[in-house]
């Protein structure tokens, strides 16, 4: 079976199913994407409220476990973020197939060619899986292969100690109790340390 059918846990081939079918997918997807849109929504509302409180602490015990928390809070992010790669790029496949299918009839200058395979699909579903493969990518090759004309990461869990990011956050607080930083610039360095440091350890 194609990657892209278990990615949807179908038993049924994606290319055999009916254009009602593969609306009820564009529906679960769509919902399935959603949800992770909120969840990213309140990892970063929770990140800066961490952050803030943060700012605010004078204890070096607190600050240094709101820091964990932060990296905590990224990571959880990230994972999402990934995720949603994922569904966007399902949504899009389900939703172009879908097109495809209804214009099936219109063989003469119709919207997509009609002999979709199993092989392309199991290529669609390497993309889908990909991480470095952009939207705007596998648009573009899922596009390609329908004739439209137009790794997992490592650290599930974070480590119990504190990394650099962490040292980094408490640098920036510092540096706001002496009013030599801005918060707005100061959330934002403490955003590119973390993520920068989460990046670096799922590609070592």
């Amino acid at each position: 079976m194609a990657l892209i059918d278990k990615l949807f846990g179908r038993q049924k081939s994606l290319s055999q199913l009916s254009p009602v079918e593969l609306r009820k997918e564009e529906i679960l997807i769509g919902k399935s994407r959603d949800k992770l849109i909120q969840r990213i929504e309140q990892a970063a509302n929770q990140k800066q409220k961490i952050f803030n409180q943060g700012a605010q602490q004078k204890s070096p015990e607190l600050r240094k476990a709101l820091a964990i928390e932060f990296e905590l809070k990224t990571r959880e992010q990230l994972m999402s973020v990934r995720e949603l790669n994922v569904r966007s790029k399902e949504l899009l496949t389900v939703s172009r197939v879908r097109m495809v299918r209804e214009h099936q009839a219109k063989a003469n200058g119709g919207l997509g060619r009609l002999n979709v395979t199993e092989r392309d699909f199991a290529v669609l579903g390497s993309l889908i899986e990909d991480d470095a493969v952009t939207q705007e990518l596998y648009t573009e090759r899922l596009d390609q292969l329908l004739e439209m004309g137009e790794s997992s990461d490592r650290d599930a869990l974070a480590n119990a100690a504190m990394g650099e990011a962490g040292s980094e956050l408490l640098s920036l607080w510092d540096q706001l109790d002496r009013g030599s930083i801005k918060e707005d610039e100061a959330l934002g360095k403490a955003e590119d340390a973390v993520r920068k440091k989460v990046t670096d350890k799922s590609i070592s």
